[in-house]
């Protein structure tokens, strides 16, 4: 048994995310995090909402809250959507609380002492409409790199480049809409990243097998030179920066809210007794830790994090693999928040059950390119897989089962050649699964849920029970009984896609709502489930989406909102 750490970026509070936040960490961290599970290992799954910044005043000023309400608020509303979505979390946090605040507050004074925090003067932005400085998400204008005309001031969403404020080409106030920026002195820290370059560079150059996206985003970083990256803001709502002369300030949200993973796991620990997060984030190679984000963050996990952890001089644990995502694209752009692209999670779960949105999401994860996505190709792809493949399968079988023996795993007569062979082809396609899940490939991952799928329905329909039970009722009995545990087989193998619906067949055939333990050996498999054995015959798993449901897809892409809170 191995320990494995997972992390998921941390979703930003100001509203319901998109299913492109999903596709980029949360699914993929969850799939992940629930096949390590099956396999027995002892898994540490943390995620959280990322409460500071000007994301979340801008969002609570829109909504007329109180910041620190509008975040509880939100808070509640996203838990609620990752619960329904089946994201099975250890701790779900929020960077706004007091682990995360002592955290950010240690690491900052560590980093001070080993002479990498730097005061220095800046030129920052000051509206005299706002009556005020603006920090960096405050000022929005167009990126010098890629000319997108809505860069905010500290990236530029569409070409990912991490810029500063003053970067940007006529700038304005996102509060206002201002064009009367002008750029004061005034006085902020930097973390010294330019004296952590070789660290950094010898870390990153030994991680051989990350995704190229990741490696390439980091390198390109390291090969341009790193500069010492303001972390303090001129906001009221943060981690206050416990230096003198520094009180009207707080911490940059993306210094302390990478540092909320720690914290998750520290809020984690103190839940209940026995537990102790030091051997997590302390312990060393005896912990494989992963990491799940989306393109435009990996700088920040490549660069500024680690930055963070080995300046400290803490024996905290940095990943050891970064998977990193492309971006789910509709109507010509990606989807997006601020411009209320694509669909959002609340209004898919409104429209359609959880498992349907994970099974399209991770069987086309953006994994070597951006992807786009359709309603039209969503409920092809949904309809082929899930109702006509897993669905039929469950069914047909089951059905034909329960009606012809008394809703019991048959007796009788003895596995042949056929069983034989189709032992040894379960047996390659579950050694083929387990390495696309081990390398995080998810969309060979799901291409190989579909191989045993397909191989299941493709032995009922060649043995063809329903016509030999009228000639050979024992011949009959073994296609059966081996049906049915291909169907468990089948569930087993789809249970980190579609945890619903899998539990639920599972279920019904008796195996409990444990964990299901991963199928090793096709044979094994093949007699899982002993004659004898009453089962249940599901509704139908995933009937096929109707004309109206297309209808609304198509409009919910086209930015009709049905769930339970806008974006900010």
């Amino acid at each position: 048994m191995t320990r494995i750490l997972i992390t998921s970026a941390l979703p930003y509070i100001n509203g319901v995310k998109h299913l492109g936040n999903i596709a980029g960490s949360l699914l993929p961290a969850d799939i992940h995090a629930r096949f390590c599970r099956q396999l027995g290992h002892e898994v540490l799954f943390l995620c959280g909402t990322d409460e500071h910044g000007t994301p979340a005043e801008l969002a609570a000023q829109a909504a007329g809250l109180d910041v620190a309400a509008y975040c509880t608020r939100q808070h509640a509303v996203q838990a609620d959507i990752y619960r329904r979505f089946g994201f099975a979390f250890d701790h779900f946090s929020r960077s706004s609380g007091l682990a995360n605040r002592a955290l950010t507050q240690d690491l900052f004074r560590r980093l001070d002492a080993a002479g990498l925090i730097a005061e220095r003067t800046v030129r920052q932005a000051w509206s005299a409409t706002d009556r005020r400085f603006l920090p960096d998400r405050y000022i929005v204008g167009t990126c010098p790199h890629c000319g997108s005309v809505n860069a905010r001031g500290d990236q530029c969403e569409d070409c990912t480049r991490v810029l500063d404020p003053d970067d940007l080409i006529a700038p304005r106030s996102a509060l206002s809409g201002a064009t009367d920026i002008v750029f004061r002195e005034t006085r902020h820290l930097f973390l010294r990243q330019s004296a952590l370059q070789a660290p950094l560079r010898a870390w990153i150059e030994a991680r051989h097998d990350w995704p190229l996206l990741v490696r390439s985003i980091a390198l390109k970083w390291l090969d341009e030179g790193l500069r010492d990256r303001c972390i303090t803001r001129d906001l009221s709502w943060g981690v206050p920066v416990p230096r003198p002369g520094f009180e009207d300030k707080v911490f940059y949200v993306w210094f302390d809210a990478p540092i909320g993973y720690i914290a998750a796991a520290v809020e984690w620990a103190s839940a209940a007794p026995g537990r102790d997060w030091r051997a997590w984030w302390e312990g060393g190679d005896a912990v494989r830790y992963v990491q799940f984000l989306a393109k435009d963050n990996v700088p920040f996990h490549t660069i500024g994090f680690p930055a963070t952890v080995i300046g400290s001089g803490l024996p905290l644990k940095l990943p050891d693999h970064i998977k990193g995502f492309n971006w789910l694209s509709h109507a010509g752009g990606k989807f997006s928040t601020s411009a209320r692209r694509g669909i959002f999670a609340d209004t898919a779960l409104a429209l359609l059950p959880a498992d349907t949105w994970r099974w399209w999401l991770a069987a086309n994860a953006p994994e070597n390119a951006d992807v786009g996505f359709t309603a039209a190709r969503f409920c092809d792809g949904v309809d082929k897989d899930l109702a006509d493949t897993f669905g039929n399968l469950v069914n047909r079988c089951l059905a034909f089962a329960a009606a012809r023996f008394d809703a019991t795993v048959p007796a009788g007569g003895e596995p042949g050649a056929r069983e034989r062979r189709l032992a040894q082809d379960l047996d390659a396609c579950l050694r083929r699964l387990r390495e696309r899940h081990e390398a995080l490939s998810f969309r060979q991952a799901a291409d190989g849920v579909r191989a045993i799928w397909r191989l299941a329905n493709g032995y009922l329909a060649e043995t063809a029970p329903w016509s030999a039970i009228r000639t050979d009722p024992a011949r009959a009995a073994v296609a059966v009984r081996t049906g049915i545990n291909l169907v468990r087989t089948a569930a087993v193998a789809a249970w980190p896609f579609i945890p619903h619906a899998a539990s639920r067949v599972l279920q019904d055939l008796g195996e409990g709502d444990n964990t299901p333990a991963w199928v090793t050996d096709g044979e094994q498999a093949l007699s899982a489930l002993p004659p004898g054995r009453r089962f249940r015959v599901p509704p139908p798993l995933f009937p096929r989406i109707d004309a109206q449901t297309r209808v609304a897809l198509e409009a919910a892409g086209a930015g009709l909102r049905l769930g339970v809170a806008a974006p900010a």
